[in-house]
């Protein structure tokens, strides 16, 4: 089964912001995301962290061609004008040690501020430094990402399955994160420390990654944005011409995100006028 066989429309955007694609990791989908940066155009794209899984690449190397077609496919779009640039994350931290270098059109930036088509100002991080765990113990980081890639390697199995059956890719993984009550529990956390962030910053909002769960809401005035991943989500963060933000879902199917409703692209999301 193809699972790229369904029409998609060539869509133009100013700014995208994409973040978790763990290429060298099995559970990448690369596949969805290479569709994906094939059919649109953008002014910029932020590579919001944890692009290239160094974790995993150091443990056993796994390197197929989509991911590599990944990487020539954003060189290509720097190469031809596209602004990239790249936030390194807690998997690629390596790339923190380049903070301010520009490498093959791509500059790296610990952090970055984005100011949308509308004036609005918004923190853009990868998120790993308000993750308690984290910041508290590498230990307990290696083995909590050691559970979360046997939960993937089941995703994976699952999805392999619901493929010859015919049915669409669903994410085991994300389903079992927002049914279990700490981990629920630690997501709102995790959005409320980045939301206090980004009013000390200043700034009206903050676009970030790390946590795996697509979201666009509202924290005491800041505007929270998880861009998602794509190992479980396939998720990006999109915005139009006017400054308005939407989460794209990017499988079988083309979505909008819009709180728990998954809209088709074409009916909800704005593209750009002069197109």
């Amino acid at each position: 089964m193809d699972t790229m066989a369904a029409p998609r429309p060539n869509l133009r955007f100013r700014t995208i912001f994409i973040s978790d694609v763990h290429l060298g990791f099995k559970g990448c989908r690369a596949e969805f995301l290479l569709d994906f940066l094939r059919k649109v155009e953008c002014q910029q794209i932020y590579l919001v962290g944890d692009i290239i899984d160094v974790w995993s690449l150091t443990r056993s190397f796994y390197w197929p061609q989509a991911h590599n077609d990944v990487i020539r496919t954003v060189l290509g779009k720097a190469k031809h004008g596209t602004r990239v640039v790249y936030v390194p994350g807690n998997h690629d931290r390596p790339f923190r040690d380049h903070d301010g270098l520009v490498l093959g059109n791509v500059e790296i930036l610990r952090e970055a501020v984005h100011e949308t088509a509308d004036g609005r100002r918004f923190l853009v991080l990868h998120g790993d430094e308000f993750d308690s765990i984290v910041r508290a113990s590498p230990m307990l980081e290696s083995l909590g990402s050691t559970a979360y890639s046997f939960a993937l390697r089941l995703n994976r199995y699952v999805n392999a399955v619901r493929q010859r059956l015919g049915y669409p890719y669903w994410s085991v993984s994300a389903f079992l994160k927002h049914k279990v009550k700490n981990a629920v529990k630690y997501i709102a956390n995790f959005e409320r420390a980045v939301a206090v962030e980004a009013e000390r910053r200043g700034v009206n909002g903050v676009i970030c990654g790390h946590i795996h769960r697509a979201e666009i809401t509202e924290i005491d005035g800041i505007t929270y944005c998880n861009d998602g991943d794509w190992v479980e989500s396939c998720t990006a963060l999109v915005e139009d011409f006017q400054g308005r933000l939407s989460l794209l879902r990017w499988t079988e199917k083309a979505e909008v995100l819009i709180g728990a409703q998954a809209l088709p692209l074409l009916d909800a999301v704005a593209l750009d006028p002069a197109a």
